[in-house]
């Protein structure tokens, strides 16, 4: 990890220079809602990531790959945590490594926020997730230690068919990025919000309503 590149938290390449959507398709390599996909613009696999069985229920340890099986990103889920915090690792975590993230929910009861805190070196930041992950509609806030103010880095949004115009379902949708925001950091943050609220179906299950997002990246 670069500390001197503060948008390269996994791996400074998945930083693009230019505003970046990416496709996401929720997929399955031997059982229905197995894993992910992730498309670049051009239509080229960028990210990959594989569970490999039928049982459905939470896991405790998930690893983001890049096109080759590389491993970018282990998250491990914290036990026992109300909040449901997860650590992320870059690479295949080891037993001395500290962990280069953490996630957890704001609140146990009720709509809450995703916090999520950056460390190492230089680069401590902190962000905040807001909206509606089950309807994938949710952003990506980076938050100021100095101000109120919170800047929109990525969003989680349905997509549409360019042809047909018609909105795809839910397996299908769109993460886009804003200049220099590591694509690796917001894939390994829609894994753990899809096991947190994957199997949820109500609108407001972050923070504020979704119709009340921020800006449109």
């Amino acid at each position: 990890m670069n500390n001197d590149n503060r948008g390269g938290i996994v791996d400074e390449k998945y930083c693009f220079e230019e505003e970046t959507q990416l496709t996401v398709h929720k997929t399955s390599v031997f059982f229905p809602g197995d894993g992910f996909i992730v498309y670049d613009p051009h239509g080229e696999l960028l990210f990959r990531f594989d569970s490999y069985g039928p049982d459905s229920q939470p896991r405790d340890e998930l690893v983001l790959m890049d096109a080759f099986g590389k491993c970018l990103l282990t998250l491990s889920r914290k036990k026992p945590s109300l909040h449901q915090r997860w650590e992320g690792y870059i690479g295949e975590k080891r037993e001395d490594q500290d962990p280069s993230f953490s996630t957890h929910r704001s609140s146990i009861i009720g709509r809450s926020e995703v916090l999520v805190e950056v460390y190492g070196g230089d680069i401590d930041e902190e962000y905040h997730i807001e909206g509606s992950y089950s309807q994938r509609c949710c952003t990506i806030f980076k938050s100021s230690r100095e101000s109120s103010l919170r800047e929109p880095k990525a969003e989680i949004k349905r997509k549409v068919d360019p042809t047909t115009h018609v909105m795809l379902g839910k397996d299908v949708f769109s993460l886009h990025l804003k200049p220099g925001f590591d694509g690796a950091f917001a894939m390994g943050l829609v894994l753990v919000l899809d096991q947190m609220y994957g199997g949820e179906d109500y609108d407001d299950n972050m923070g504020k309503d979704s119709r009340e997002l921020g800006p449109t990246l």
